[in-house]
């Protein structure tokens, strides 16, 4: 049998065990319903001959009642009568719990015979139903017959005949439960027995169903790695009986290449949220919500120049860098929205992780900037092999410059607009929003502040909320083109990697900034050049050697994407 699992929310049931668990079923109803129905049929014989040795037992009782009542009438020892009688009546008695009685027409008892403690104790009959039955009965001229009443032990069946000379009814009677306890572990005797034969039954059952339906389970364990991985393939039948089983296994394989090939295609070339949703419900629809989502937006630079010189190898290039990015988008839960040309869209938030989306986008960012590195480096590597043998052609050392590829990532985030547009025959599935672009001139100021990564301060505040592996530096604030507000804008550095000098760097770097943003920029030119950074000659080619504007708020207005 395979192993008991799940696909969505639908648990599998091999068939051979549900075969096998009816098969119990009925052959356990049948047994306890033929054992309960012979158990019933017992406690109405056995209460059917109760109720004869109690009316034996009842009219010795009587008898003995008739001869003390006269020794009682000559000898007037009334408790010795009564004594006398209490110890007859318990001559035949079976069980503990078996009871003899009077009973006055008030309810109260006269004598009570029983091997009970508890019973023997008894001055007033407790059933006050039962009692009324016998008065009424009395009243319409019956003086004997059956009778069930309870007391705190339990229910009683008896036979009763009233006395005229002690003016009391004689009742004699036993326990239900008393009579119908042999009955009761007979039956639980019965049921161990069929409990036990059908366990062996089971047992051969098991090996049985095993052999016959063994290519069902392979099957269904096939079926469902399938759909777990999400990739169609063969099913194993070698060694398969020739049966309609085997002829649905073989038909599923004549289908199995070219599913798998279209799914193959699909994966490619829609996104990771988009194909799950796909294989889960079966469609897509023209369909998007509002959702918080963070963008990346990463761009290579000096793109125009690598086409010039490389043509269509372009592609090649491009292949072997969206290899690595798009990697390692996805190893950190993003998605990729899309690829235009240089440009790489990518999401997080929309898949489901245990991580924060900024965080994610951050790492994200990072590791293509490394990959990217790693391919730069290769190239440098591969000059030197060739310069120990000869130098460079003027091509090739175009062709040098063209594949050193340099990125640069933007990201921001906030509420976009997240789904499927088109139409019904043609749709594509994208994020739409302010976010969306401010990312995308996030990137662009990569180029002019001579940074791998910029971000906004959305992604700052929700990465510190969660984590102190990055330390970010504010660079600037600036009004980006189509905008009519500033926005500070941030570089991220991974303090886990990085050195204690370049973070001293820009912390003096900041502090440079904070003398520009108030205006004092003779000030703020002397701690830019003190930093000896990039990024600082921004801020001094801005300068040059003036004084800031009298309407200064220390935002800078961009001109150009």
């Amino acid at each position: 049998m395979i192993r008991m699992a799940k696909v969505g929310n639908t648990r599998i049931v091999p068939i051979g065990t549900k075969i096998l668990v009816v098969f119990i079923c009925l052959l356990l109803l049948s047994n306890f319903a033929t054992n309960f129905i012979n158990i019933q049929m017992n406690k109405r014989q056995t209460i059917q001959l109760t109720n004869e040795v109690l009316v034996n037992r009842l009219k010795d009782i009587y008898s003995n009642a008739v001869n003390q009542f006269e020794i009682y009438k000559f000898s007037q020892d009334e408790k010795s009568a009564i004594d006398s009688l209490i110890a007859t009546s318990k001559r035949d008695f079976k069980y503990e719990n078996s009871l003899a009685l009077g009973v006055k027409f008030d309810g109260s008892i006269f004598f009570v015979a029983t091997e009970n403690e508890y019973l023997s104790k008894m001055q007033e009959f407790s059933d006050a139903d039962a009692l009324q039955s016998l008065k009424t009965d009395f009243e319409n001229g019956t003086e004997e017959g059956s009778l069930r009443f309870k007391t705190k032990k339990g229910e009683y069946l008896s036979v009763y005949k009233y006395h005229s000379d002690w003016k009391a009814f004689l009742i004699c009677g036993e326990l239900i439960s008393d009579t119908t306890k042999e009955s009761h572990k007979v039956f639980l005797l019965i049921s161990i027995i069929i409990i036990v034969v059908t366990f062996a039954f089971m047992t051969v059952g098991i090996f049985m169903f095993r052999h016959i339906l063994q290519y069902i389970a392979q099957m269904t364990e096939s079926l469902y790695s399938m759909q777990a991985s999400q990739r169609m393939d063969l099913i194993d039948l070698s060694g398969a009986p020739n049966d309609d089983v085997t002829y649905l296994g073989t038909s599923f394989n004549a289908l199995s290449a070219t599913i798998n090939n279209l799914l193959h295609i699909f994966q490619k070339f829609a996104t990771k949220d988009v194909v799950d949703k796909a294989y889960s419900e079966r469609i897509i629809n023209l369909e998007g919500t509002q959702k918080e989502l963070t963008v990346l937006f990463s761009d290579i630079r000096g793109f125009t120049y690598m086409t010039e010189v490389l043509g269509n190898d372009i592609i090649n290039l491009l292949n072997i860098h969206y290899d690595k990015a798009i990697r390692s988008v996805h190893e950190q839960n993003g998605i990729i929205g899309s690829i235009i040309g240089d440009a790489v869209l990518a999401v997080f938030g929309a898949i489901d992780s245990m991580q924060n989306k900024s965080v994610e986008a951050v790492r994200s960012a990072w590791n293509i900037i490394k990959v990217t590195e790693e391919l730069r480096e290769k190239m440098i590597e591969r000059r030197q092999e060739i310069e120990q043998k000869r130098k460079l052609t003027e091509q090739e050392e175009k062709v040098y410059k063209a594949v050193l590829l340099e990125v640069g990532v933007g990201i921001d985030g906030g509420t976009v607009f997240y789904g499927n547009i088109g139409s019904s025959e043609r749709m594509t599935n994208t994020v739409i929003g302010d976010n969306v672009n401010s990312s995308a001139r996030l990137e662009g100021l990569t180029r002019i502040y001579s940074l791998p990564v910029i971000v906004s301060e959305y992604v700052k505040n929700e990465v510190e909320e969660v984590t102190s592996q990055y330390q970010f530096f504010e660079i600037d604030m600036v009004q980006v083109k189509g905008k009519t507000e500033g926005v500070r804008i941030f570089f991220p550095i991974d303090v886990t990697e990085s050195d204690e000098e370049t973070i001293s760097k820009y912390e003096k770097f900041e502090i440079a900034l904070k003398a520009y943003y108030e205006g004092d920029w003779t000030k703020a030119r002397r701690l830019f050049n003190a930093t000896k950074m990039t990024v600082a000659n921004v801020f001094l080619e801005r300068m040059g050697n003036k004084k800031a504007p009298e309407d200064w708020s220390g935002i800078w207005t961009m001109t150009t994407k």
